[in-house]
């Protein structure tokens, strides 16, 4: 997308009231993905160096504590290893399960750790960071619970904050890898209600 497209959102998004900073800097995005190991989308890129949106649930990626940015980023992490835990969540794919709970979360763990990272924009809301593209989604993310919530960070923009101009859902989305959200869905539902870890407080 065109930079003149993200002004236009860095303009409406300030019109709702939403404070910005100078967008990052290329020095500062470097320095971001290679302190915390991943690459922002192309459209996230230019979204963040546009304008840099500021608040509780925007996270701060020019002067953010580490330790607040890393806990940020392992949220999905934490999230299926809680559910493996408590809510029996397994995937086909990853073959049986291991019998004792310690070796069950390290496999997961290590899956998960190799798969794209889903990088938080506004809270619990998030877009992994592959393929190095424009055109992910973004997800709502809360443990498996996982939901589109937007089918481009555009979308997702004009959803989230009301804003005019949403297009029709397209027939396909981009896929991720590992991370297929039907599939997700189906496996944490199956059982039927899950146990939710809301120390963190109750999401909306």
């Amino acid at each position: 997308m065109s930079n003149e497209i993200w002004q236009d959102f860095v303009r409406q998004l300030s019109e709702q009231g939403i404070r910005f900073a100078p967008g990052l800097t290329d020095g500062e995005v470097s320095r971001v993905q290679e302190r915390h190991s991943f690459l922002f989308p192309l459209d996230l890129r230019e979204f963040l160096q546009t304008g840099l949106p500021q608040g509780e649930q925007f996270p701060d990626w020019r002067l953010g504590t580490e330790s607040a940015l890393r806990e940020w980023l392992n949220v999905p992490r934490a999230g299926v290893l809680f559910d493996v835990e408590h809510n029996e969540f397994w995937l086909p794919e990853w073959g049986p399960r291991p019998g004792d709970l310690a070796s069950a979360l390290r496999f997961v763990g290590e899956l998960v750790s190799a798969a794209p990272k889903l990088i938080p924009i506004y809270g619990h809301r998030m877009m992994p960071d592959e393929p190095q593209s424009e055109g992910n989604p973004v997800f709502s993310v809360h443990q498996t619970d996982i939901i589109y919530y937007g089918f481009n960070l555009a979308d997702y923009l004009r959803h989230e904050f009301n804003l005019p101009g949403r297009e029709p859902w397209p027939a396909k989305i981009q896929s991720i890898r590992f991370w297929d959200i039907d599939l997700f869905q189906d496996v944490r539902w199956a059982k039927g209600p899950c146990v939710f870890d809301n120390r963190r407080g109750i999401l909306p």
